[in-house]
């Protein structure tokens, strides 16, 4: 009886510790939804306030009386619905040629180790330089060829940036995959490029899918070079959202809509490729 008695107020103490640490990580996992979900939900509801509500006291943290559509309309008709078209076209233009361009140099590095040890890693280091360092040569390149203010400048800039950390993320996904996979392929009689297109491609589908969110969500959100080399034919969305933030004050209502319009992309992606998100993103490690 002492050794069941013994057994007992061990696996209650298991137990217990089993409920308090459930009990933590609710609470911490709580903690941070409402801490990072907070400013949206500031954001959303002052999408839908009027003008003198932002400066109500006490300010109204939790609901709006009555909902308005007008900053919507008011944002569009200052330049937001450009924005998100320019933004699109530069976003979706970018992570098409990224991701065609990363995959073909992520299979050479990943199966033929084209370069050695060396490419791989100038590729890896080309990720650790910030991007402002490219804005000055950048400038200077685009204005001798005549393309500021056009969506090429902004293709190209997004392609350089994001270009090395997609193949790096591609190159990782393949790697992974058994190279006896694509050899049986070949000895059924495919090409190399049929083994690629028929075998390995589908199987990393959510790396692929994983690597296009990141470099459409950067190109999507990117501000300094948008800034930096469009003027009156381009303004991409964030270039939008800055001028509603003036010397003599700022318009919060319409800021506050255009910045719910911009998460709506993000959102969308991930809720409708949220299974390939997930299996991507646990497919396996980026290899060195």
């Amino acid at each position: 009886m002492g050794m069941n008695d013994k057994k007992l107020k061990e696996f209650r103490q298991r137990e217990r510790r089993k409920k308090l640490n459930h009990w933590f990580q609710n609470l911490l996992l709580t903690f941070f939804v409402l801490l990072f979900g907070f400013p949206i939900y500031w954001i959303f509801i002052g999408a839908f306030k009027e003008g003198g509500e932002f400066f109500s006291y006490p300010p109204i943290f939790f609901w709006v009386d009555n909902f308005s559509f007008k900053n919507f309309t008011n944002a569009l008709s200052m330049g937001g619905s450009k924005g998100v078209a320019d933004s699109l076209i530069v976003a979706c233009i970018g992570t098409v040629l990224v991701v065609i361009l990363a995959l073909f140099a992520g299979y050479g590095l990943g199966r033929f180790k084209f370069g050695g040890p060396n490419l791989s890693f100038f590729v890896l280091s080309l990720l650790f330089a910030p991007p402002i360092i490219a804005v000055l040569p950048l400038f200077f390149i685009f204005k001798y060829l005549r393309i500021i203010d056009t969506y090429l400048a902004l293709v190209w800039s997004y392609l350089l940036i994001n270009l090395p950390f997609a193949i790096w993320l591609i190159k990782g996904f393949i790697e992974d995959l058994p190279e006896e996979i694509e050899s049986a392929a070949l000895v059924d009689g495919y090409s190399r490029f049929g083994a690629f297109r028929k075998v390995t491609f589908p199987l990393i589908i959510p790396g692929v899918v994983v690597s296009a969110l990141f470099v459409f969500v950067f190109a999507w959100n990117e501000f300094l070079f948008a800034l930096m080399f469009t003027r009156n034919n381009v303004r991409t969305l964030p270039v939008v959202l800055s001028e509603l933030i003036g010397g003599h004050g700022i318009q919060w209502g319409e800021l506050s809509a255009l910045s719910l319009i911009a998460i709506i992309p993000g959102v969308i992606l991930v809720v409708f490729f949220q299974k390939y998100l997930v299996r991507g993103l646990t497919f396996g490690a980026v290899k060195g």
